[in-house]
């Protein structure tokens, strides 16, 4: 059974969302059953900072040793930080997919789309 932390907020693509900080900025990362699914991550396209992005856009790509999956913006707005510890070290997306594997960080924009995440309770009935 894969681990769901409730503190997140979930999209149907296997991204999870933080609760935004103080200025509007959340962390976003694979969820721990996305991981588990890809297997040995060997790479990670990230996308680019200061770039706009809309809830739904493809914003880069994680390879495993199974297969390639694109990375989705779960919210809309404007990437302010990439995990750059990925380009060496890949696997800490198995590692901690919830902690040091988190992939990058997007102030929200006014019409996020964060509201139409699912729960933790959602997602996991979902992949249940």
């Amino acid at each position: 059974m894969s681990t769901v932390p409730d503190e997140f907020k979930y999209s149907a693509e296997h991204e999870w969302v933080s609760s935004p900080n103080d200025e509007g900025v959340v962390c976003i990362g694979i969820t721990d059953f996305a991981q588990d699914a890809l297997g040995e991550v060997v790479y990670v396209e990230q996308p680019e900072v200061g770039s706009t992005v809309a809830a739904g856009d493809v914003v880069g790509e994680v390879e495993s040793t199974k297969s390639v999956s694109d990375i989705y913006a779960p919210v809309a707005g404007e990437i302010t930080a990439v995990n750059e510890t990925l380009d060496d070290e890949p696997q800490a997306i198995n590692a901690e997919p919830y902690g040091g594997g988190w992939l990058f960080e997007v102030k929200l924009a006014e019409d996020s789309g964060l509201d139409a995440l699912l729960s933790a309770e959602e997602y996991s009935a979902q992949v249940g």
